[in-house]
């Protein structure tokens, strides 16, 4: 977890909603809303880089993309489409004056005050949609994107696709991860790995879980119950513009142990090494060889200093950005 004193934070004074911006602390929610009692909301997280060209948003269109696709599997529609939503992102930050900050969207279930709807069924509630941001800094501590952090493997399984859809980035789904990470941090790890119902590696509370072994890179398929990450996308595409062969496959825990480098991804946690699981030490204990060639390719490209494999175009500059008056 991140150590940051929430009193230190730079936060966005203004707060996209529904199409306007209002201050941060007239960013409320009535508490009978569907969200609070049902878990009925979807959220993102996207970070924008300080570059020599200003702020940039990493992969923002992706990340809005999945936002709706979350809501689509919960049925919540919304008026606003993927370029307002974009367009929403970019006047929070421009708004904020931040250099780098991290971006919270969210849709959820609301509660309309004049005719109110209470239960489980969800539809008879609106669906607003809310967009923050502030400046975060590493979310497992600022050394351990250098030094690795040690982690547990948890003995809370991952949800199962069938149960709760893993692809979703849900709020009700955190609410496994909040166990698997408070276990890990009473247990005095920085965060623990699930399994999937299959007993295979599944990912962390929330990163993805990358594996090195004799030059080779695997990581758990879709199929493992694991949200389809942006930042592992990334990884995936930087690792095979390397030369670095790539494998999706499930994964043994005991692979894990004997692995020649372990990592975790996420827009949070970046590319951040694993140097121990279960008190086990990963490798050298150190961060290895081919999670440091990522990361520096990695931190160049979202620094606006290297171009993304492929051509493709990851960053949004925010100065860049025009707005077309839809949000």
């Amino acid at each position: 977890m991140a150590k940051n004193d929430v009193k230190t934070l730079k936060i966005a004074q203004k707060v996209w909603k529904n199409g306007e911006l209002i201050n941060w602390e007239d960013a409320r929610v009535h508490v009978m809303a569907h969200s609070l009692h049902y878990g009925s909301s979807v959220f993102e997280g996207i970070r924008c880089y300080s570059t020599k060209k200003g702020p940039a948003i990493f992969r923002l269109r992706e990340h809005i993309q999945r936002l709706l696709n979350s809501a689509k599997i919960y049925r919540m529609e919304t008026k606003f489409d993927c370029d307002a939503l974009c367009e929403a992102a970019i006047r929070v930050v421009k708004e904020s004056q931040l250099g780098q900050c991290y971006i919270r969207p969210i849709m959820f279930r609301s509660l309309d005050e004049q005719n109110p709807a209470f239960g489980v069924n969800p539809f008879p509630n609106p669906v607003d949609c809310f967009i923050a941001a502030w400046d975060w800094g590493k979310y497992l501590g600022d050394e351990a994107v250098e030094n690795g952090v040690d982690v547990c493997v948890s003995s809370w399984t991952r949800i199962t696709s069938n149960s709760l859809p893993a692809m979703a980035k849900a709020s009700a789904n955190y609410m496994n991860s909040q166990l698997i990470k408070m276990e890990a941090i009473l247990n005095g790890f920085a965060e623990g790995i699930a399994l999937d119902d299959r007993g295979y590696v599944s990912e962390g509370s929330g990163e993805n879980i990358f594996v090195v072994k004799d030059g080779e890179i695997y990581t758990p398929p879709l199929g493992a119950s694991i949200l389809p990450g942006i930042t592992r996308d990334s990884v995936i595409k930087i690792a095979r513009e390397l030369g670095i062969k790539v494998h999706e496959t499930s994964i043994q825990r005991a692979a894990l142990y004997v692995a020649d480098e372990v990592f975790f991804t996420g827009t949070a946690a970046e590319i951040t090494p694993i140097r121990s699981i279960d008190r086990i030490t990963i490798g050298s204990g150190k961060r290895g060889e081919i999670t440091k060639k990522l990361q520096e390719a990695f931190f160049e490209i979202v620094h606006g200093e290297r171009p993304a494999p492929n051509q493709e175009k990851w960053l949004t500059y925010v100065e860049d950005a025009r707005f077309y008056h839809r949000v």
